[in-house]
């Protein structure tokens, strides 16, 4: 699946910011050789980062920790040749006079540390939530660096997994489909979105979810691009589409669903800098859903 259109940029959590270096979550000896001079990300439990007094990302080097990697969670390879490790702040004695969630991060750090971040954040979840066997419920020991999980009661082995969710703005006669959900803050709308079922392909998901959402009848599907979204462990895939002129109806899955003219989107777009507290407000630029609504309103006004 690709993508003629590169201008389609923007949000967070899509660069390539590490080699992953898989072959290396086998050898340990190479493990401990990077750990002096690693970056180790630290992660609490509920997944914000330690920052520093300024809130930008506290990083310690392996050596700083001493020992080996241990039970920190290899994430890959800078250009240079740098590891990057993640590990859990339980696990450690140093301390930092902040902590950050993901979403900050990604609207203060660097992009390159960010997109670290979000790796680090969907690994950290994995581990959080799979430390029980689903097939026994004997515990799981991590090896491979902590991309694999193994129960020793069963045999069984557990990999990392995200859940593939699709995201789309959809088009009819100029107007842009938006949706709120009832826990969003207060006139907040985006584009529709929903997970892949066994069985689907994206574009089946696409008509599925806008007409479960908004009974709003899709004709049309085109991929735009991906995004990884570990709240809590996403990988949205960006889609456009075509639609009928449908009256979008909501049945309790959205609070409301409605057509918005290219001014309205773009009244929007301007409330970032000067809410007027009148109309409605976008989801956040870091997210893919805030890249398809500025794209799509780029298109009719270019």
């Amino acid at each position: 699946m690709s993508n003629p259109d590169r201008s389609f940029s923007g949000y967070s959590f899509a660069g390539a910011a590490l080699n992953r270096a898989d072959a290396l979550r086998d050898d340990p000896d190479a493990l401990n050789r990077l750990w002096p001079e690693a970056q180790v990300l630290v992660l609490d439990a509920d997944g914000t980062a330690f920052a520093d007094a300024q809130g930008q990302p506290f990083l310690i080097h392996g050596r700083e920790l001493g020992g080996g990697p241990g039970a920190a969670v290899f994430l890959g390879l800078t250009a240079a040749g740098r590891g990057w490790f993640v590990a859990e702040a339980s696990t450690l004695t140093a301390r930092a006079p902040n902590r950050i969630d993901l979403r900050q991060a990604a609207a203060t750090w660097p992009a390159e540390v960010a997109d670290v971040f979000c790796y680090a954040r969907g690994m950290s979840y994995w581990h959080s939530r799979n430390r029980f066997c689903g097939v026994c419920g004997a515990a799981v020991r991590f090896g491979r660096a902590g991309f694999i999980g193994h129960c020793d009661q069963c045999g069984t082995e557990h990999y990392p997994r995200v859940d593939p969710a699709v995201i789309v703005a959809v088009e009819n006669n100029n107007r842009l489909l938006l949706g709120r959900q009832s826990n969003w803050v207060a006139r907040r709308y985006s584009v529709l979105a929903g997970f892949v079922e066994p069985g689907e392909t994206f574009e089946q998901t696409v008509a599925r979810e806008v007409f479960e959402e908004a009974k709003v009848r899709v004709t049309e599907a085109r991929y735009m691009g991906t995004q990884p979204w570990p709240f809590p462990g996403a990988l949205m895939v960006g889609f456009f589409a075509i639609a009928q002129d449908d009256t979008p109806t909501v049945n309790g899955e959205l609070e409301d669903a409605r057509w918005f003219s290219v001014e309205e989107v773009g009244a929007a777009m301007r409330r970032d800098a000067d809410d007027d507290g009148q109309g409605i407000l976008l989801p956040p630029r870091i997210s893919i859903a805030r890249t398809l609504i500025s794209h799509w309103y780029q298109g009719k006004t270019a």
